[in-house]
């Protein structure tokens, strides 16, 4: 070697970086003639597989390459050169880039390469910067965070719990570090807590999910976790569970189960009432309505003085508008409950207007209105529940001439719109409903009047709601436009999808009547 002081000797095989002599020869070989340590270390190899062999015998291809090409880079300018260090090398000390300085003979020729590993400390102290940043904030989040974390080992056991997990469940850290974190999980849930523990820690796998904890004062409070699982160094591995108090969450939703259920027992309460009312209120009704009708007829004979035909008149008119009154209660709760399904046919919507139109003529009369009615031509007729439409033109029409002036007029129309749905409208010029009381008007019971003088123009409060409630069932509209003394228009829209389209009749070739016909229509 160059060097035959025992001394420098001693510094080279001493050095705490990787060196290495490498002599070139004529054929572009590259010969380790010496190595300390380090290197050997560096390259993961034995002095014998490296001191006397080409680089090709104890580096990787990739390492291999660039260090040629430097070499001879080095060789041809004769000039100090640094190389970068590849990563992935067999050995685990770390270095950065090497340093090749080229060594001259007499000749000022170049004889050997020195060859220098060069850790960076700069970026070695910039890395532990980073590091140590790192982890102060991670600490700092670990610490502040208002969700409680739990940190469990391989043997599930608490490692390290944060402040808010204390704070939520009564515990001390020091009852808590070390202890087996099964032991916080109620005893129905225990097994399964742990050997979902040493499933998540084995495998990784992300999860979440409910569990029940015991707090310190023997309370238990429902809790919503995540899992996560950390391997450290030397593979260590740890659980990090976040732990989410629902305790109240929990309580609410039992509450409002509970108070469902208590719903829904009062419902079907209501439901059996009505049913019993329609039973013993209906049938002693009709037994009122149809003696006194018929004593109002005198059928058997006269009755005596005429009094008592005005009383007996009395009691009937009380007894169908009783009856009337329940009929619509009924018929909402059905409503209400789901328990009233479509019979469908095809409707004859103008005969159905103008036979309701005609029905109300009387009352009409009585009060001097005029119903007038204006009903497109060839109105298409429509897939509906003929009873529960007829019900619905009913309500509105008499709701109509209740709150109409004497003198006044009704406009019921009819009409298919360009949308294709059937619209229809029933127009007064009475009272009106205040703006702001349009939607209580459209609620069950939904009185828009509480003054006394108006008792007489008072009902139920379900004509409305319940026609509303029966277009809701064909998938139409009813809408209400209205104010204090300006009238109300109710318009009611049925879709286009329950709109009958007859076809026209087929006609056979050369069948010129028919086609006359066809055309004339």
């Amino acid at each position: 070697m160059v060097q035959n002081s025992i001394d420098h000797q001693k510094l080279f095989a001493h050095m705490p970086v990787p060196r290495l002599i490498i002599k070139p020869s004529a054929e572009g070989a590259y010969k380790a003639i010496e190595v300390n340590a380090p290197a050997l270390e560096y390259f993961g190899r034995t002095y014998e597989q490296v001191v006397g062999n080409d680089i090709k015998e104890f580096m990787d291809d990739e390492n291999v390459l660039q260090f040629e090409q430097t070499f001879e880079v080095c060789a041809a300018r004769k000039k100090v050169v640094t190389i970068q260090a590849l990563p992935g090398v067999p050995g685990n000390m770390r270095v950065y880039s090497f340093l090749i300085s080229p060594i001259l003979n007499d000749t000022g020729d170049v004889e050997y390469l020195d060859v220098l590993g060069q850790p960076d400390i700069a970026d070695q102290s910039v890395l532990q910067r980073e590091r140590d940043d790192a982890i102060s904030l991670l600490t700092s989040v670990f610490d502040v965070s208002e969700i409680g974390i739990v940190v469990t080992d391989s043997n599930s056991r608490i490692v390290r719990v944060n402040d808010a997990f204390v704070r939520a469940y009564g515990w001390q850290r020091e009852e808590l570090i070390s202890a087996e974190v099964s032991s916080l999980v109620t005893p129905d849930e225990r097994e399964a807590a742990k050997k979902n523990h040493e499933e998540f820690i084995k495998t990784g796998v992300r999860t979440s999910g409910e569990m029940k904890l015991i707090r310190k004062d023997g309370g238990i409070a429902n809790a919503l976790f995540t899992t996560a699982t950390l391997e450290l160094s030397h593979r260590r591995r740890f659980q990090v569970t976040t732990v989410m108090d629902i305790t109240l969450r929990k309580q609410m939703e039992i509450s409002l189960r509970i108070a469902k259920d208590q719903a829904d027992t009062a419902n079907r309460a209501k439901s059996a009432f009505l049913a019993n009312m329609s039973h013993e209120l209906r049938t002693p009704l009709n037994a009122i309505i149809g003696f006194s009708d018929m004593m109002v007829k005198e059928t058997f004979g006269a009755l005596g003085h005429p009094k008592y035909a005005e009383y007996l008149e009395d009691i009937s008119n009380s007894g169908k508008h009783l009856l009337e009154i329940i009929n619509e209660v009924l018929d909402m709760s059905k409503i209400e409950a789901g328990r009233i399904e479509l019979d469908e046919s095809e409707v004859d919507l103008r005969n159905l207007i103008e036979s309701v139109t005609r029905m109300m003529a009387s009352r009409a009369f009585g009060n001097n209105i005029t119903i007038h009615t204006e009903i497109e031509d060839r109105l298409p007729n429509l897939v509906a529940d003929q009873r529960l439409l007829r019900q619905v033109f009913i309500n509105l029409v008499t709701n109509a001439l209740k709150f109409s002036h004497a003198g006044c007029k009704v406009d019921v129309t009819a009409m298919l719109a360009e949308t294709g749905d059937l619209v229809c409208r029933v127009v007064d010029r009475g009272v009106g409903i205040p703006k702001e009381k349009i939607k209580q008007a459209l609620e069950p019971f939904g009185q828009v009047s509480d003054r006394p003088e108006n008792s007489s123009q008072q009902g139920t409060g379900l004509g409305l709601p319940l026609a509303k409630a029966m277009v809701d069932l064909h998938d139409g509209t009813l809408e209400v436009e209205s104010d204090t003394g300006q009238g109300t228009i109710v318009i009611v829209r049925l879709p286009s999808e329950r709109v009958v389209h007859k076809k026209p009749k087929p006609v056979l070739p050369g069948d010129e009547n028919s086609n006359l016909a066809h055309l004339a229509e």
